[in-house]
């Protein structure tokens, strides 16, 4: 089975926001990536088994919880990925050349929907209106916070997730995202607010 076939046929589903990826080793990887680089198909099956799934719950998040969007970005990141594997150097952890990639894959699909707000959802994002007082009020929490995530303005929402939750600096976003630093802070900023008042309103 060649490598799409492969992702296409890899189950993609919401439980890999609930579910955690293999530890991350390092050296374990940079084994699976150099028989990757030498056309070992299984080699490259098991990194994508390991990296999915924190990979799909970033992806998702940039996504606004679109969870088709998430899907099409994470088999792209893998595609390039295999075809760019002759290209990595061992200089940093492979799991952070993967996510940089995909990142700035989920980053060009947005700037090509740049002006068009994010009006639709999918089951994955309505799967959140469903719960009622079956779900517990962490999980009611948690699932308030994804959904006011998700439902910020596009570039709010990729500052605030590469900001807050993967860590990114300032710099890097407003390079990523072409944008002044100053964009940076004030969509982080306006993200903040929003949330703030989203998760209020949810509450209420």
């Amino acid at each position: 089975m060649g490598i799409i076939a492969f992702m296409l046929n890899a189950a993609v589903t919401t439980d890999y926001l609930q579910t955690e990826s293999l530890p991350d080793t390092r050296e374990d990887d940079f084994v699976l990536v150099r028989a990757a680089s030498g056309g070992d198909q299984k080699a490259f099956e098991q990194l994508y088994r390991k990296h999915s799934k924190r990979l799909f719950s970033v992806l998702w998040r940039l996504c606004g919880g679109q969870q088709a969007r998430a899907e099409d970005c994470l088999q792209e990141a893998f595609v390039k990925a295999w075809q760019a594997l002759p290209t990595f150097r061992y200089e940093s952890a492979f799991s952070t050349w993967l996510h940089r990639l995909a990142v700035n894959i989920a980053l060009m699909e947005l700037r090509s929907r740049k002006g068009a707000e994010d009006l639709e959802q999918d089951d994955a994002v309505l799967a959140f209106e469903k719960t009622g007082d079956t779900a517990s009020h962490q999980t009611r929490m948690q699932m308030d916070l994804e959904r006011a995530v998700s439902s910020l303005p596009p570039r709010a929402r990729a500052v605030l997730v590469l900001f807050d939750i993967e860590g990114w600096t300032h710099e890097a976003i407003a390079e990523h995202c072409e944008m002044a630093v100053g964009s940076s802070k004030a969509q982080l900023h306006r993200a903040r607010a929003l949330l703030r008042e989203k998760l209020g309103a949810y509450r209420d």
